[in-house]
């Protein structure tokens, strides 16, 4: 499909081409989802779409590469000889790649290593133990479905009624997908049975897309979108703000009721993607690229005169910011705090001229996607996950990962 030689990501693909479909699915041994189309492969929910075999160099050189059936991550830890180990299944043959280099003897048979398991499979997805009987790797192949028990190497053939066709398939934050075309729908893996208002349209959930189904629920997207947040802040008055895209999220104090719209409609000089938001004195402060944008908060969102002006000018900050937040309390309360990369730094608001100072080394993660703290303590959200700290000196020193959230369920609620 020469077409998706030239796209910039995998959103812009599914707006232009109708119809599209994945060939495979996989989510790698670092827990990033890989989208397999045709020769190129598309690394995470948005970016650019690279040749497959630049990071699978000898699916070339034993196979001419024009798609990939199936693929799945081995991550079962007592299956010591196979622990994330990546699969893919290209017409009867098996490669399987660790840390990104190809096993010794590979390619293989489908059928040498996975006895029982038919040739030009559509889709497979592992399947650990306890959401599975035993550990597991569920293949499909038109209404066929295969259990097929890691330890035992037996296969168990099964009927799903009332799933439809996969033409790929992945475990994704313990959940079960099935995409049909340019659809998905969550399934049970021991029963397949779906449950809930399916199908939905993958681009709405899976792919950062600024244009969407006519039918779309923009609330119900942005709760449970599984792409990271560009930016989440929370006002004076504990309104939370969540940016992803072209889109956010406002949460009120005191209320459980999300609404949801565009940037362009609230913030139209911004147009949309912002890099970090954060809150101080009853206004916004909005960094898009090299530029700061500053909104009072209110009903609309005023735009202050003479703004956007660079950042280097107003917070003496070079470069792209990851994420910023104030925790607008106690003796610190007007201190912004910047994350760049592994490094993070103190800008004093009411100093003039502004500089950032304090600059110290984050322990825990590599880059931070977006934060926000309040009374509560402190959110550090990476990916489609947050972590919770008392203050910004524990985030800063802490050796040890506090336990893992889940941005859409426990920050918006989104109950799939």
């Amino acid at each position: 499909m020469k077409l998706l030689t030239h796209i910039l990501g995998l959103c812009l693909a599914l707006a232009l081409t109708n119809g599209l479909e994945m060939d495979a699915v996989a989510v790698n041994e670092l827990g990033i989802p890989y989208f397999f189309k045709g020769d190129h492969l598309f690394k995470g929910f948005h970016g650019k779409a690279e040749l497959s075999n630049e990071s699978f160099t000898e699916l070339d050189d034993h196979h001419h590469l024009g798609h990939v059936d199936a693929a799945f991550c081995m991550h079962y830890e007592d299956n010591t000889a196979d622990h994330d180990h990546m699969f893919f299944f290209l017409d009867t043959k098996v490669f399987s790649y660790y840390q990104h280099k190809l096993e010794d003897g590979y390619p293989k048979d489908i059928s040498e290593v996975f006895p029982g398991i038919p040739d030009h499979l559509d889709a497979a997805v592992e399947c650990p133990k306890p959401e599975c009987d035993e550990d597991s790797v569920i293949f499909f192949k038109g209404d066929d479905i295969f259990h097929y028990n890691v330890r035992t190497k037996a296969v168990d053939k099964k009927e799903f009624k009332s799933m439809p066709n996969c033409t790929s398939a992945f475990r994704f934050m313990e959940h079960y997908y099935c995409f049909h075309g340019h659809m998905f729908s969550k399934f049970d893996p021991k029963t397949g049975d779906v449950h809930g208002k399916y199908p939905k349209e993958a681009r709405d959930y899976f792919m950062r897309c600024s244009k969407f189904s006519d039918d779309s629920d923009h609330v119900e997207r942005e709760r449970c979108s599984r792409v990271h947040l560009d930016a989440v802040t929370s006002d004076n008055a504990g309104n939370i703000y969540a940016f992803r895209g072209h889109h956010f999220l406002r949460k009120d104090e005191g209320s459980d009721t999300l609404k949801a719209d565009t940037i362009e409609s609230a913030f139209k000089e911004l147009h949309s993607e912002v890099d970090t938001v954060f809150s101080y004195d009853g206004h916004l402060y909005m960094i898009k690229d090299e530029q700061l944008y500053v909104y009072k908060v209110g009903e609309p969102h005023t735009h202050l005169d003479g703004y956007p002006k660079p950042v280097k000018e107003e917070l003496g900050i070079e470069g792209h910011i990851d994420a910023a937040f104030m925790c607008e309390h106690g003796a610190g309360a007007h201190i912004a705090h910047f994350i760049k990369g592994e490094h993070i730094y103190d800008v004093d608001m009411k100093a003039s001229p502004r500089v950032p100072t304090n600059e110290r080394r984050i322990s825990l993660f590599k880059k931070v996607d977006a934060a926000m703290c309040g009374p509560g303590g402190l959110k550090v959200i990476v990916g489609n996950h947050y972590y919770h700290f008392d203050s910004v000196m524990l985030f800063v020193a802490g050796r040890a990962l506090p336990e893992q959230h889940r941005v859409s369920l426990e920050l918006f609620g989104c109950d799939h």
